[in-house]
């Protein structure tokens, strides 16, 4: 998102663009997927005085203006990532912590079974599969 469209539609809410929330965005697209705490690190290399309290309330903020969306990775902190990516199942290593994504269309068959037997409609962007990489799986027995 260009810095002009950005503030315009913080404009639109009341809100002004700052250096902050720009860096806080940037330090999210360009990490990919990425916890308050990386961002925090990420931004800090740019702009040392920008604390934690900061990060979470912005990427809340840009959450609720539809910049950034968030899932649950581990059991720590959310992950952020860019909301105008395609919709992804994340595949989650528990040895190396690496994140990859997957092709939401191979969930359709079991979301379709959910949604016709048990009325339940998957939230298929917060789908997160955990298990062993091939790096990390390699010589593993399953």
């Amino acid at each position: 998102m260009s810095e002009s469209s950005l503030a315009e539609l913080l404009r639109a809410r009341g809100l002004r663009l700052t250096a902050q929330r720009q860096l806080i965005l940037q330090a999210v697209l360009d990490l990919g997927h990425a916890t308050p705490e990386q961002v925090h690190t990420a931004v800090r290399e740019v702009a040392a005085g920008v604390n934690i309290t900061t990060i979470y309330r912005t990427l809340e903020l840009l959450e609720r203006l539809g910049l950034v969306t968030h899932t649950h990775l581990s059991h720590g902190s959310p992950t952020y990532h860019a909301a105008g990516e395609d919709q992804h199942v994340h595949l989650v290593c528990r040895e190396c912590g690496a994140i990859d994504e997957m092709d939401p269309e191979l969930m359709r068959p079991l979301s379709d079974q959910l949604a016709g037997e048990r009325g339940f409609r998957v939230d298929i962007g917060h789908v997160s599969f955990f298990g062993l990489c091939a790096r990390c799986g390699n010589g593993e027995k399953a």
